[in-house]
């Protein structure tokens, strides 16, 4: 029976609050290091390098954690109670300025972005995994996904779109420092991260039982001989790189190609063309796409879709290269355009997820042990690699092509970038996406599990869950999984 409404919305919250976080992290953190609390650019990107090598190390960590929890609430569900308050904790001391020397407050910024990302380690893969149990119905995991990424889009609309006006609230109308007004705009969106978590765990419910009852050793041998899960890594990544590449890449975009004041005209309604407009209407065209997920994936199948969707990024992201900055209806097909390469990502979010959780029933089935948490958590760090990854590539790229920085946050767009960096940041906002995407398509490929081999997998496991396993199920198993 499908899961009530309720339990769908439940689930979204979770993400909702996790994206708000994580978006405010993205896009304002480094400005807030370099602006606000007051440590260099150099200091904040080894930060960023250092806490992204933590990562690698904490997700696989608390997947394994997660994967051997017993509660009467579950696995992975505790979490969200247990961990929703230093969550929220932790995002406060972040945008925090203490008023101490400079290694100090670097030594504050360390502690603290270290902790944040320990704690969003420790709700995420456990959120992350949850959707392995609760249903076994491989279509209905993409409703939950799309659910899922739906709220995400909407939590980080809301964060991008209210973080400055919060901040210039408390900054003005109220009197505070501009120190303050940053930590007092974080204590709203962490009191809604914080609400959101308990209404995610108040709605939701663990419905499989799963057991890891393999040493770790063997869950870590399991994983890494399980081609699914290394194919859907590497696709996983590229999706990641692909949407890091871009939407680093768009305030340098529009400060050097397209300029400061450009506007343009629909219809008789002129609007200001500027960064914010193009990423806010990514985000709402990403909610659409998580919308379409389902039917799509339901008409097509999953891995059809991806290969799919891959082309599509590639045409769409060479077109735009065409395009003219210079005319109004060259501005209005480059809008045109992010709403269609958005609503196409906003499609596959909630789909590597559902993939992800399909992964998952294939390793138990081969193993007879449940990794849920540890296959989930290498989603979090293909999503963790992919941004630090294109992020750092978008930086090393301009500086090698000699881009001009400003090196002062209120400096005036009048700077002319030589040829070479203006064909960089084409480049960047086109044929590299586009070559990422290209690969994507040619990894999964090779993705074994269709729609055929789930229905399968996800019989078998059925009759698993039910009674011990006999020879006769052992075979069949082995049909399953091994076909040749």
């Amino acid at each position: 029976m499908a899961a009530p409404l309720s339990v769908k919305v439940g689930y979204g919250f979770g993400d909702m609050a996790s994206s708000m976080f994580w978006k405010v992290f993205s896009y304002y953190l480094p400005f807030f290091y370099a602006n606000i609390f007051g440590i260099s650019l150099v200091d904040t990107g080894v930060l960023l390098l250092v806490t992204r090598i933590w990562d690698a190390v904490s997700d696989p960590m608390m997947g394994v954690v997660a994967d051997r929890t017993k509660t009467r609430w579950g696995k992975y569900r505790p979490y969200l109670l247990w961990v929703a308050a230093p969550f929220s904790i932790c995002g406060i001391l972040l945008f925090t300025t203490p008023d101490w020397g400079y290694g100090a407050k670097l030594v504050w910024a360390y502690v603290t972005y270290i902790l944040m990302m320990t704690v969003y380690t420790g709700i995420n893969v456990p959120y992350g995994a949850m959707l392995g149990v609760m249903t076994d119905n491989s279509q209905e995991k993409t409703v939950f996904s799309s659910f899922r990424m739906f709220f995400a889009y909407g939590g980080s609309f809301i964060a991008l779109f209210a973080w400055d006006p919060l901040c210039k609230m408390f900054n003005g109308s109220m009197g505070m420092s501009l120190q303050t007004s940053w930590q007092f705009a974080m204590i709203v969106i962490a009191t809604c991260c914080f609400i959101l978590f308990l209404l995610c765990f108040y709605f939701t419910r663990e419905k499989l039982t799963s057991v890891s009852s393999a040493s770790l050793g063997s869950d870590l041998k399991a994983l890494v001989t399980n081609k699914p899960w290394w194919l859907l890594n590497g696709a996983s990544l590229c999706f990641n790189l692909f949407n890091t590449v871009r939407g680093a890449t768009v305030a340098f975009f529009f400060a050097d190609i397209i300029g400061g004041e450009q506007h343009i005209a629909i219809f008789s309604l002129s609007l200001l063309f500027y960064s914010g407009l193009f990423l806010g209407v990514g985000e709402v065209a990403n909610m659409v796409g998580v919308a379409l997920a389902v039917p799509i994936t339901n008409k097509f199948g999953k891995k059809p879709t991806f290969i799919l969707i891959d082309a599509l990024l590639i045409v769409f992201s060479v077109i735009f290269f065409t395009l003219s900055p210079e005319s109004n209806g060259g501005l209005l097909l480059m809008l045109l355009l992010q709403v269609v390469i958005s609503v196409l990502t906003g499609a596959m979010s909630p789909l590597v997820w559902s993939m992800y959780a399909d992964v998952s029933d294939y390793s138990e089935l081969k193993t007879g042990t449940a990794s849920t948490g540890l296959i989930f958590s290498s989603a979090s760090m293909a999503q963790k690699f992919g941004g630090a990854i294109g992020g750092a590539a978008v930086m090393w790229l301009l500086s090698g092509c000699g881009y001009m920085e400003r090196t002062d946050a209120n400096a005036t767009l009048d700077i002319v970038q030589p040829a070479s960096a203006i064909t960089c940041l084409w480049m960047l906002m086109t044929f590299i996406p586009a070559a990422v995407a290209a690969l994507s398509l040619i990894i999964v490929w090779f993705y074994p599990l269709g729609s055929k081999e789930m229905n399968n997998i996800v019989e078998e496991l059925r009759v698993r869950r039910l009674a011990p396993v006999d020879n006769s199920v052992s075979a069949a198993r082995e049909e399953i999984i091994n076909p040749d």
